[in-house]
């Protein structure tokens, strides 16, 4: 066998490791080619601004709009607070569950005598009927239950009177309901009618708006629990930010 030297079997004894140094030390700086890049950390102004959209927007809620009623077409809130905002003094509040129903039936009649349609009327009255079932079911039901029971009762006056005289019947409704109306605008809540403001929004939502008035007060009716306190904070606020207005406006 031949000799060995001592030096040679150091040599033998110390390549594997150094070679498993080198190995792990390329296999170090592959992992850390691989990883993907971090972006940049946001700055501070970013993070301020993202700081605040929260605390204003918590858990990333959209904000109901005060009132406005832009919510959606079946934001029920947001058209109930948009009209209540018009209508908190409880004067102008009973003048228009007086006078709004009749100013609907009123308005079937007139669309009986000169449609050229004969289902003009009926096409009307569904459309509110639906549009209020879709609101809220239980209260909708009995809205769209009136709605035909207008229809019905306009076009038993349309044959009975004829065009000669229903449509003085319906220029005299018209306007003393209207009228009265803008009385309790003028006189009892002191601001102009939400149809000066949404004419659409406004003749749409009329009709629910007073139903439920009727149903909140008489049977403490609410479409959902705590309906009425939401709104409530809905309308305040509108009337509030209404009045800071109308005082920058006088100053």
């Amino acid at each position: 066998m031949p000799h060995v030297r001592e030096w040679e079997l150091d040599h033998l004894d110390q390549q594997p490791v150094a070679n498993w140094g080198t190995h792990c030390h390329e296999d170090d700086q592959s992992k850390t080619s691989s990883r993907p890049r971090e972006r940049n950390p946001p700055s501070k102004a970013t993070r301020g601004r993202q700081a605040g959209k929260q605390a204003t927007n918590p858990k990333g809620a959209m904000a109901k709009p005060r009132g406005g009623g832009g919510g959606g077409l079946l934001d029920l809130e947001g058209h109930y607070a948009f009209y209540g905002a018009y209508h908190s003094n409880p004067v102008n509040v009973g003048i228009h569950e007086l006078f709004v129903w009749p100013i609907f039936l009123t308005a079937l009649l007139l669309l009986h005598l000169t449609a050229p349609s004969a289902h003009a009327a009926g096409i009307g009255a569904a459309v509110y009927g639906a549009y209020y079932f879709l609101l809220d079911r239980r209260a909708g039901a009995l809205a769209a239950f009136l709605c035909f029971l207008c229809w019905a009762a306009s076009g038993a006056l349309a044959a009975r009177l004829g065009f000669s005289a229903g449509w003085k019947v319906v220029l005299v409704a018209q306007l003393f309901c209207w009228t009265m109306q803008f009385i309790g605008h003028g006189v009892f809540e002191k601001r102009a009618p939400a149809l000066l403001d949404n004419l659409v929004q406004a003749f749409l939502m009329a009709p629910f708006f007073v139903l439920l008035e009727i149903l909140h007060t008489f049977g403490g009716y609410e479409p959902y629990p705590g309906f009425h306190d939401k709104v409530s904070k809905l309308i305040e606020e509108a009337r509030k930010e209404w009045e800071d207005n109308k005082s920058k406006k006088s100053s």
